[in-house]
């Protein structure tokens, strides 16, 4: 998976269903995807987060894409993004167990819109007690020259996997037969609905993480963690 900012609970029930998980970090950036926003309860209704970045392009690698590194936008966006949260989520349950944690990342000293995302993922992974290992595809594989299935199958050869699990969105771009020939189930995960109480009424699905940790105990999301189908 490509790492995102604070992603959604259905990326960390992924997360913890797996032994080992690839961070796809050489592939394309995707301006429009979720690499470096996401959405937040704002009043009742979804709202975007996010980082900004220098010459945001789909020709550029995720591991390559850049901040905005001037030192004052990097201030002001920083504390933008802070004080939306707070603004948030102030009279939120977890607020004061959660707020640090998005501090903390917020605070990563570095160019590289990565190096936030996958920080965002492994502090709430560190925070559920996720104890999944994490191996970044451009440091370990050597085949970024392979596309697609292909060097997904590469990759579970290199990890000697017995089983490939992705979200549904992927169940378009594999083949379970190229799989069984090389000896690999592959399955996805379908996540269950998820509610909980928000501040009011209708509750608003598919936000980030943060909504989630705002107003659930640990021992409640874990147990969120486990409601999805594997198939």
């Amino acid at each position: 998976m490509q790492p995102y900012l604070f992603p959604y609970i259905g990326y960390f029930q992924l997360l913890r269903a797996v032994d080992r998980f690839v961070v796809y970090d050489d592939v394309t950036f995707i301006k429009q995807g979720w690499i470096h926003r996401n959405r937040v309860l704002i009043n009742g209704a979804p709202a975007f987060f996010g980082v900004p970045i220098k010459n945001a392009s789909s020709f550029t690698l995720i591991r390559d894409t850049q901040i905005d590194d001037d030192p004052q936008q990097r201030t002001r966006w920083r504390d933008k993004l802070l004080k939306t949260c707070d603004n948030a989520y102030r009279r939120a349950p977890q607020f004061n167990r959660v707020f640090p944690i998005v501090e903390h990342v917020l605070s990563c000293q570095t160019t590289k819109m990565v190096d936030v995302a996958l920080a965002s993922v492994k502090a709430v992974a560190s925070f559920l007690e996720i104890q999944t290992s994490f191996v970044e595809s451009s440091t370990s594989y050597g085949n970024a020259h392979l596309k697609g299935e292909e060097r997904v199958l590469a990759i579970c050869g290199a990890e000697r996997a017995s089983e490939y699990v992705n979200l549904p969105g992927g169940r378009e771009l594999y083949s379970a037969a190229q799989f069984a020939a090389q000896g690999v189930k592959l399955s996805f995960l379908e996540p269950h609905a998820i509610e909980y109480r928000q501040f009011g009424e209708p509750f608003v699905p598919s936000l980030s993480i943060i909504d989630v940790l705002m107003f659930n105990p640990v021992d409640r999301i874990r147990g969120f963690l486990d409601a999805y189908d594997l198939a």
